[in-house]
């Protein structure tokens, strides 16, 4: 090749045209992925805190459950996690504070997590008490603490994704120019 003849560019397809690559998606679909994460993580934490906000009491007696916690400790984790759960679910319907909603939400998974495997290596047997009642099952009942810990687990994952990615059409953020930069990490 002469030093006068240009290389072709390999982003182009032979009629000239820009080459679609996924890279090249993502810009113009992050929006609406983070979109698509935010309202479901949000109606995760609003069907999560429902249940325990209609009865608290019970939403108590599951943490006491995993025997874990002082009955005190049990009675106010009982009462906060709901409380959170709620106060998520609508900051992320709403779109306000993404990035730091994503993470509470992330963290609160790996906690669950970490409390669910706790009971599982120790031969409890109780219902998980994330969408349920929680509390012991009948004998012979068996516990899904594998499902339990790999849903957690695809939850904290769209939190993170979430998080690196929080910007999003239709929210607070945007509207009251909250909305963080996207991370170029893809």
């Amino acid at each position: 090749m002469s030093s006068s003849q240009v290389p072709e560019d390999p982003s182009k397809t032979s009629d000239g045209e820009r080459a679609v690559t996924p890279a090249g998606l993502w810009p113009k679909a992050q929006p609406w992925v983070s979109l698509l994460l935010r309202l479901g993580l949000a109606v995760v934490a609003l069907l999560a805190a429902w249940p325990k906000l209609l009865d608290i009491q019970q939403s108590q007696r599951a943490v006491f459950y995993y025997e874990l916690f002082p009955v005190w400790l049990s009675d106010l984790i009982g009462i906060a996690v709901p409380v959170v759960e709620l106060a998520l679910g609508i900051a992320l319907v709403l779109g306000l504070f993404t990035r730091y909603a994503a993470a509470l939400f992330g963290l609160m998974m790996v906690v669950y997590i970490i409390g669910i495997a706790s009971a599982w290596a120790r031969g409890l047997n109780i219902a998980c008490g994330c969408f349920d009642p929680g509390g012991p099952l009948d004998p012979g009942q068996a516990n899904a603490f594998a499902y339990d810990i790999a849903r957690d687990v695809v939850f904290a994952l769209m939190a993170a994704v979430l998080m690196i990615w929080p910007a999003s059409p239709v929210s607070l953020d945007k509207l009251l120019r909250l909305d963080p930069t996207p991370k170029d990490a893809l």
